[in-house]
C-alpha cells in the first residue's frame, strides 16, 4: 500500500513530552499517531473523552491562586490529621 507523509504543528514542550511517553512505551511518534488514526477508522470516533476538565475552570483557577496567595503571606491555619478527623465527626 503507498504510503503519505502529514505534518502536524505543535508546541515544542508538547512534542517533547509526547516523544518521551511514546519512546516509554516502545514506539516512536508516527507509530503512536497510526494507531490513533486505525482505531478512529475502525470505529469512527474519537477513542477517548474529548471535554474540557473542571479543574482548569477559570472559578478553580481563581480560587487556588487566591489560597496560594494567602498561603504566601502567611494567612494559613494548620490542622493536624487527628484535629481535622475531630471536626469532621462533630
Amino acid at each position: 500500500m503507498a504510503q503519505t507523509l502529514i505534518n502536524v504543528r505543535m508546541d515544542e514542550e508538547l512534542k517533547r513530552n509526547f516523544d518521551s511517553v511514546c519512546n516509554e512505551l516502545g514506539m516512536n511518534m508516527s507509530t503512536a499517531i497510526m494507531i490513533f488514526a486505525k482505531k478512529v477508522t475502525r470505529e469512527k470516533r474519537i477513542p477517548f473523552d474529548v471535554s474540557v476538565d473542571p479543574f482548569y475552570s477559570e472559578a478553580n483557577i481563581s480560587a487556588l491562586q487566591k489560597s496560594m496567595e494567602q498561603a504566601a503571606s502567611g494567612k494559613v491555619v494548620v490542622k493536624s490529621l487527628d484535629e481535622l478527623e475531630t471536626i469532621a465527626n462533630g
